[in-house]
Parts: C-alpha cells; structure tokens; sequence
C-alpha cells in the first residue's frame, strides 16, 4: 500500500462509482444543496484575516467578545406568559428559581392586536397564547414581588409595542425603580409583522414613526434598553429559507436605521442598542452559517454603508430561540432532541441569549414540567458538554467557512431585489416578501408529503395508534371573567379627569411630530387601559388593510 496521500479527483472518481441513496434528499432544511465535500481548493482563494478574524474584532464572524462564555455565559431567557397575571408571576418565580436569568414575556392575542380583555373581540382569546395585560394594573400584578430593575426583560410586543413598554416602565417606577437603569428589549419590529407575523394595526408610516419613537427615547435616557429586536423567527415560522430570514431580518434593521436617520438621530448614538433575535432551525450547520454571516454583513454594512466610527455599533447582537415549527405533536417527546440541537446551534453561532422551546408546545401553553426540562437543556450545554470553552469552534473548518460565505452572497442578493423596489416598506406593499415566504415554505411542504424529506414521527417511523400520555396546561374560560373583573375595577378606581386629560394630550401628540413615549408613559400612570390608547391611535392615524396577492 502506498503512504503517498490520495488526490481529490481520485476522491472524485471514488466517489463518483460508489452508491448513494437516490432516496435521500442531501439538501439543507432550507432545500439549499449541500456539496458532499468541502476542501481547501474549495475556498483557495479565502484569507481568514479578512473573512473572520478573531472574536470581539471586526468582521465578528467569530463572535462579539473576545471571550465569548469564557466570560459571561448566555442569558437562559425562557418564554413564559399565560392566563392571568398573577399565574404567569408563579411561572416566573419558578423560572427564577430554577436558575432562569432572564424573563421574556408572552401576551395573549387580544393584548397583541391592542384590545382589552372585556372587548368583544377578545371573547375567547383572553390568556391563551400568553398573558392578558391590559393596564398598568395587570403590569405591576406580572412582576410583583420581582426587582425589575435587577432582571433583565424581554417582551415579544410588535404593534402596541410603545403603550406595553410605557406600562413596563411605570410599574417599575412604582416599585422605586431608576428607568435609567432598566435592561432589557422590546421586540418592536412592525415591518416583521406585515411580512410574516401579520398581527399588526396601524399602517406602515405611523407605525414606523411609534419604533422610531422607541428608540429614540432609549437612546435619550435608557441606556441599557434595547428597543427594538429585529425579528427573523416569525419570518422562518412563516415558511422562509435560512437566507431569506437573514436577509429580509438585516434589511429590516436597516430600514430602522435608515428613518432614524431621517428622524435626525446620530448613527452612534442608536445603533448600538439595536438587537435582533433569529430562529434556531433543525440544520444544525445551516444555522451556525446563518449566525456568522449576519454577524459580518451587519458589521460591513455599519461601517462602510453607515459610515459609523463605533464598534459597538457593528457588533450585531442577538437572542436565539429554538424553532417552534420544527417540533410535532406526533410523539411530542422527541422534541426534547430537537430542541437540544436546536439550542447548540445558536449557542455555537454564538447567540447572547437563547430561549429553548417546550417539548408540548405544539399542543398547548407549555406545562411547568416541559418548561422546566427545556431550561434544564440550557443548562446541560452550558455546563456539561463544554461547548463554553473555546470560541467559534467551527472556524477555519472548510464546509463552515464555504457555508457561511454562501448564506451571505445569497442575502446580498436579496438587498438588490429589495432595494430595486425601493426598500423594505414598498416590497411590503408590492408582496414580494409575501410571495418569497409562501414560495418557500410550499417547496417545504411538498417535499415533506412526497416523503422526500423525512420527518420522525409524521412521515417516516410512524408509531401506529399513538398515545399521547403528557400533561397539559388548560385555560379555563374564568381567567376571561377574572381579567374583566380586574378591569372594571380599575375603571372605577381612576381618577376620570386625568384619564380624559391623559387621552386628549395623546391625541395632540400622534397629530404632531412629538414623540409619543412620555405621553404614553403619563397614560399608563393614570391607569388608561391598552385598548383605549390604541383607540385614540387608531383615530389618528387609521387601521391597516393587506391587499392580497397571488
């Protein structure tokens, strides 16, 4: 036998004439094709210095600190909100205590579309998919006995972001909290709603101008607040690839970048507050590819498009949160896997926080025995496997590096395509991010039910007559009747006049160009409730209509 090394094409040749599974789609989750091998005449003309670096240097391929979990491991931040308030205070506490170091809060659909609890609207909604929250009553319920100023919040808001954070910021006051020294984000990212998510209100100009509003005041006087977390979860829930939620995500970001420009604000005195928060799908290399070539198109773009002079201001930092659309009902357990997987990607991606989904979550809120299993994820990784102890592990790695550069050159050219329509808010309004989504996620779909993608426990090892033995949260039709009892009885305990008095200064505002926060923060004071400052919103500047599309 020969000790000379063997070349690639006799690789080629070898590989050429043996069997391959003609059943087998040897494609990514995101039906990208995937080279069987990566080698160094694959990326020849490559130079490390400037694709990545080193950590906590641009371009930050490698990550935004220099010692990444060395240092500070992730924030374990689990998504939590449902029924009444004072049931989701008892899960928080829970989560606390369990080692938890972050809350993010999950408000029920009527809370999302700006609606009280006792709006007709809401019947049947109220506590379902998250918490109902609809005055600063139901606020200081949510985290009494909790030290807002010492843990960091995150509230997954879009539309009434700006009423819901001004309600955040007020129970805080009453606690004796310094807003100054509030941490924590709003997700507030409207243009992800009308291309994915679709709970939105307003049309995109006034809605536009409540973010603009939000990052404004942060950047004035709430220096540890993130405003705004550019969303692609919801995007890739939606039916997107990796590079279509990567792309249409950072030219969301730059379309807030771009009006709060145009609002007159400093590049550098908002920027580094911006955040962003990405799915963690089952293609575990798909993903970490996806993370990396954010981390450097972010940064490109700041620097030389933006022209801002402050690394923190390249540095694109994100939450994770493992994919819900990944998971089944169909032997629900499994999940548990998935979601694991699904948590070292994000981690190996080098998130800043990662939420990890409940394996019931398909089928209901998720039990306290689910969400504890799912922490307890997080914390296995951080601290058994030892994925903390060196830094983007994957660098230099052939595939990694050739994966990361075409997820990359792939987004680039959806910034032509959107910038040819003339931005973020005319493709919206023309369907193209609409048709891109739907194209997608019906190429998904046919490949699932023609078997050519195979998933555990839906198409493929199917267990006949399945039993599903787990338990499940129930929402009851009293927490309704409790939240409107709440309700009513904020209404009668209010001061009438400063209500009246608080909605007309609100109307002043959203009929001129002052920003909204302090008048929305006085409101939530005098105990207005959500819905009637969206009232007063929606009267000035109207409600939202999709047009359909083909």
């Amino acid at each position: 036998m020969s000790d000379k090394p063997t070349s690639r094409a006799q690789w080629q040749a070898e590989y050429a004439a043996a069997k391959t599974r003609n059943d087998q789609l040897f494609t990514t989750v995101s039906s990208a094709d995937v080279k069987p091998l990566v080698s160094p005449e694959d990326v020849k003309n490559w130079d490390p210095e400037e694709k990545i670096g080193y950590p906590g240097q641009y371009p930050y391929t490698r990550g935004i600190h220099p010692n990444m979990y060395r240092g500070k491991v992730w924030t374990m931040r689990m998504f939590s909100g449902f029924a009444t308030p004072e049931d989701t205070n008892q899960r928080y506490k829970m989560i606390l205590a369990g080692g938890g170091t972050g809350l993010s809060v999950a408000f029920d659909l009527p809370t999302l579309m700006g609606r009280d609890a006792d709006d007709p609207w809401s019947e049947g909604e109220v506590g379902r998919c998250g918490v109902a929250i609809s005055s600063l009553r139901d606020m200081e319920v949510l985290f009494s006995g909790i030290p807002m100023e010492k843990v960091s919040t995150s509230m997954t808001i879009n539309s009434p972001a700006a009423i819901i954070w001004a309600m955040f910021i007020a129970a805080a006051e009453k606690q004796g909290a310094d807003r100054s020294k509030l941490r924590g984000t709003c997700q507030n990212d409207i243009l992800k709603e009308y291309i994915a998510q679709k709970e939105y209100i307003f049309p995109p100009a006034p809605s536009m101008r409540l973010v603009v509003d939000t990052i404004e005041y942060a950047a004035k006087g709430m220096p540890e607040w993130n405003p705004v977390s550019i969303s692609g979860y919801h995007i890739r829930e939606a039916g997107s690839t990796a590079a279509q939620e990567l792309a249409f995500t950072l030219a969301d970001g730059m379309a807030y970048v771009d009006a709060s420009l145009e609002r007159g604000m400093k590049i550098d005195d908002f920027a580094p507050r911006l955040s962003f928060f990405f799915n963690a799908h089952i293609d575990f290399f798909e993903e970490i590819a996806k993370y990396r070539a954010a981390r450097r198109i972010w940064a490109r773009k700041m620097r030389y498009k933006y022209k801002s002079d402050s690394p923190r201001s390249w540095m694109l930092r994100f939450h994770t949160q493992t994919a819900g659309c990944s998971l089944t009902a169909q032997q629900p357990e499994n999940n548990i896997v998935r979601t694991a997987i699904e948590a070292l990607a994000g981690v190996l991606g080098g998130t800043q926080s990662l939420h990890t989904n409940s394996m019931d979550e398909t089928l209901a809120l998720p039990s306290d025995k689910a969400v504890l299993i799912a922490l307890r994820t997080q914390q296995i990784l951080a601290y058994e496997t030892g994925v903390i102890n060196t830094i983007d592990p994957f660098g230099g790695s052939y595939f990694m590096e050739d994966l990361t550069d075409k997820i990359e050159a792939e987004a680039e050219e959806y910034f032509e395509r959107i910038d040819e329509q003339g931005g973020v808010i005319p493709a919206i309004e023309n369907g193209y991010f609409q048709r891109e989504l739907a194209r997608a996620a019906y190429r998904h779909q046919m490949e699932l039910e023609s078997g050519k993608r195979r998933m555990v426990g839906v198409n493929d090892f199917v267990e006949a007559n399945e039993q599903i033995d787990i338990p499940i949260l129930k929402i009851t039709p009293e927490v309704a009747r409790h939240q409107e009892a709440g309700l009513a009885e904020v209404r009668r305990k209010r001061d009438p006049k400063e209500v009246r008095r608080c909605l007309d200064r609100l109307a002043e505002v959203a009929h001129s160009n002052e920003n909204h926060m302090p008048t929305l923060i006085e409101c939530a004071h005098a105990y207005v409730t959500l819905g009637e400052m969206v009232t007063v919103l929606k009267d000035a500047f109207g409600e939202y209509r999709e047009a359909a599309f083909f």
